[in-house]
């Protein structure tokens, strides 16, 4: 798995996967701002890195599938 695929698995579903910098550096890019690490616990943040990493997830499993 690489650096990108486990911050996307990060981001969609709540479960750190991999390197915290790779992901942080990821939803960093997602939301286009900064993000404090103590923004992670806000439901609302976390909500929108789910729903803005549901794209790339779902690509990174359809590749996996087929």
């Amino acid at each position: 798995m690489t650096r990108n695929e486990s911050a996307i698995i990060s981001a969609y579903t709540g479960i750190l996967s991999g390197p915290f910098d790779a992901f942080h550096e990821y939803i960093e890019k997602l939301l286009g701002r900064p993000v404090m690490t103590h923004e992670l616990a806000d439901n609302k943040v976390a909500a929108e890195i789910k729903q803005k990493s549901k794209p790339d997830f779902i690509k990174m499993v359809e590749g996996i599938i087929s």
